[in-house]
């Protein structure tokens, strides 16, 4: 399955090693779980890291490897009405490109968290391991 992180979720995981932001990078590995991200989402997230501790920027070079990056999408062939200029690339790039969009941004996406941007699941971290474990899709973590 291929999932797209929002920066909140990377941001996240850096700076709480306890957290279910961070516990997806260690499902990733053994669920096959891809983990999808846009080169500008990976340059907010180098520029926000001065904000968190330095052990952040440690967890930011143990995930960063685990991203693929996938091309900017700003715009596709459907009629999309979502105002916060800011995110709309995420909202596409995350169609175009990943099965579930993962996010914290709750101010943002509040319009779509739990529920579907044409078919796209929007989901918190949260919710999106707790649906997969209620499924006995998800095995142990391989960091647990």
């Amino acid at each position: 399955m291929k999932l797209f992180l929002d920066t909140s979720v990377l941001l996240a995981a850096c700076g709480s090693a306890h957290g279910s932001s961070n516990a997806l990078f260690g499902y990733a590995a053994p669920q096959r779980l891809g983990v999808d991200d846009q080169p500008v989402g990976v340059t907010e997230v180098v520029r926000n890291l001065r904000k968190f501790p330095p052990a952040a920027t440690h967890e930011w070079l143990r995930f960063r490897p685990q991203l693929t990056l996938v091309d900017d999408v700003l715009s596709i062939n459907r009629v999309v009405v979502f105002p916060v200029s800011k995110d709309r690339p995420v909202l596409l790039t995350a169609l175009a490109n990943s099965q579930v969009l993962l996010t914290l941004d709750r101010d943002d996406f509040a319009g779509f968290l739990g529920s579907h941007f044409y078919g796209l699941p929007l989901m918190l971290p949260s919710e999106f391991l707790a649906v997969e474990r209620s499924a006995g899709r998800l095995a142990p973590a391989a960091n647990a």
